[in-house]
C-alpha cells in the first residue's frame, strides 16, 4: 500500500468522524433525545422508576382575553431602559424611604429590617455568606 492511499484513507476516515452525530448514524435503538434530564432513576434491575417530583410542571395563567401575541419580531426597536441592577433597584425602592424617615428625624440604625434588611440568612434557600459570597 503507497503513502498516498494510506493518507487519503486517513484523511476520509478522519472526516467521516468529525460529522455530526445523529439518531440516522446510531443503531436501531439508538434515540439521541433533546439533551433533556430523565424524570427518575434507573433502577439495579435495568427498570425505570419515574419520580413525579422531577417532572416539570408548566403553570400557564389564563390568557383569555389577552391581546398582546407571544412572538416579538426582530425587527422590533431595542428597549431603552438599562438594565436593573441591584444599586438602582436600591435606589427606586428603598432610598426613598430611608431619605424621608432621615429628614424626618426617625431613622435608627437598628430598625434597618423596616427597610428590608435582613440580619441572618437562616432559613433562607440561597446563603449569602460564607459559601455565595462574592470574594
Amino acid at each position: 500500500m503507497g503513502v498516498l492511499s494510506t493518507l487519503i484513507r486517513g484523511l476520509v476516515r478522519g472526516a467521516d468522524r468529525m460529522s455530526e452525530f445523529t439518531s440516522k448514524r446510531g443503531s436501531k435503538t439508538h434515540n439521541k433525545g433533546r439533551g433533556s434530564r430523565p424524570a427518575g432513576r434507573r433502577l439495579p434491575s435495568r427498570k425505570f422508576l419515574s419520580i413525579r417530583a422531577m417532572i416539570p410542571e408548566f403553570v400557564v395563567p389564563n390568557l383569555e382575553g389577552f391581546h398582546l401575541k407571544p412572538y416579538v419580531s426582530y425587527r422590533a426597536p431595542k428597549g431603552t431602559e438599562p438594565p436593573v441592577t441591584a444599586q438602582s433597584l436600591f435606589d427606586d425602592a428603598v432610598a426613598p424611604q430611608i431619605k424621608k424617615d432621615f429628614e424626618e428625624g426617625t431613622f435608627s440604625k437598628d430598625q434597618l429590617e423596616k427597610y428590608g434588611f435582613e440580619p441572618t440568612q437562616e432559613g433562607k434557600l440561597f446563603k449569602l455568606y460564607p459559601k455565595n459570597y462574592v470574594r
